[in-house]
Parts: C-alpha cells; sequence; structure tokens
C-alpha cells in the first residue's frame, strides 16, 4: 500500500512517538512536515523496517522535510506524569520546535490533546498510512536508537545497545541482579521496589 498525504490542500505535520513501552530511556517524540509530492519507496511505519532502512531514510528525511523535530522526553517526567501524557506532551514541543507553523497535526494513535488551535486527527497505525506520520516514526526510533546506545556506553551491563531499554528477559534480570539507573523508568512495574534479589 503506497503512502499518501493526509490532506492535499494545506501544511500538514505528521506526528508519532518512539519507546513508549521501554523501561529505561526517554521518550522521543517527532514531528515532520513534508514537501507537497515528497515520496520515498522505502518509507513505512519505522517498525516494519530494518534498522539499515531506518538509517538509509534518516538523512533523505531530515534534508527534504520543510521541517522537522525531535523532543525526547526524560524518565523523571515520565515518571511524573505518566507515559500517555509524556508522549502527548513531546508531540506538543515538536510541534512546537518546527520552523514551520502546520496547518493541521495528524498522529498516530487514537490519543492526542489539542494543541495551540491547530486542527488535529489521529489515525491509529497511521504510521503505516500517511508519509508524514511515517517520517516522523523513522526519526522518532533512529534518534531514540541513537542515544540509547550513548547510555549503553555509561550502564554496558543493562544491553541497551540491542534491547534499547525494551523489557526483554536479559534486560529484566539485569534489573534485578543490578538494581536501576537514574535512566529507568520507577513508575514501571519492573522498577519499581522491592526488586527481587536485592
Amino acid at each position: 500500500m503506497s503512502l499518501l498525504p493526509f490532506m492535499n490542500d494545506c501544511i500538514e505535520a505528521g506526528c508519532d512517538e518512539a519507546g513508549r513501552g521501554c523501561l529505561a530511556g526517554p521518550v522521543a517524540c517527532a514531528a515532520v512536515i513534508l514537501p507537497k509530492g515528497f515520496s520515498h519507496p522505502l518509507l513505512n511505519d519505522s517498525k516494519q523496517l530494518s534498522e539499515k532502512q531506518r538509517n538509509t531514510l534518516r538523512p533523505i528525511i531530515e534534508k527534504e522535510a520543510l521541517a522537522w523535530a525531535v523532543i525526547m522526553v526524560e524518565p523523571d517526567e515520565i515518571d511524573r506524569i505518566n507515559i500517555l501524557q509524556a508522549s502527548i506532551t513531546g508531540m506538543h514541543r515538536a510541534v512546537d520546535a518546527l520552523k514551520i507553523c502546520p496547518e493541521h497535526i495528524i498522529v498516530d494513535g487514537n490519543k492526542f490533546t489539542p494543541h495551540r488551535d491547530i486542527p488535529h486527527t489521529t489515525v491509529v497505525k497511521g504510521d503505516g498510512k500517511y508519509m508524514s506520520i511515517a517520517a516522523a516514526s523513522v526519526l522518532a526510533k533512529t534518534h531514540r536508537d541513537e542515544l540509547m546506545r550513548k547510555l549503553a556506553l555509561i550502564h554496558p551491563e543493562y544491553g541497551w545497545e540491542k534491547n534499547m531499554g525494551y523489557p526483554t528477559p536479559a534486560h529484566k534480570q539485569a534489573i534485578i541482579q543490578l538494581g536501576i539507573t537514574p535512566f529507568h523508568r520507577r513508575s514501571y512495574a519492573p522498577c519499581q521496589p522491592p526488586i527481587p534479589g536485592l
């Protein structure tokens, strides 16, 4: 299925996030405005792409987009306001960081709150339907993965360079054996005390 613009007659920003289900690291939120007529044969939901394909697309999107922004919402804020609100807040900040103000926002999923009186539409599985959401998905994922590899150099025992902070058995076992770091989300059950083994 070919990805399409949501609307052809206005400046639309696609928004998506990466890392909602992770035990460690921020949630990455992206907003992208693509030029009219933009297309690329690889562009799709980032979860459907290989790491190589995502890394191929990232510089293309960043070069060709009329505007793009990626915002990280850190674990302490996630713990304070919950992951859904953190994701929405991050997408609002990403829209604010765009050098062009969009006339319409389209968001992957079914949860969003109005922002700056800009009309918005939520689209379930929108990252597999609309180009600007797919582009935001790719940027959110690649920027977050890059950060998690850097954090893995600080705490190599958790394997973040491989699991990107997701709750793999090895990651959860490392938490049991070693406890949590400042980069873990304390509000997530596997990170909450008492942690077995400590």
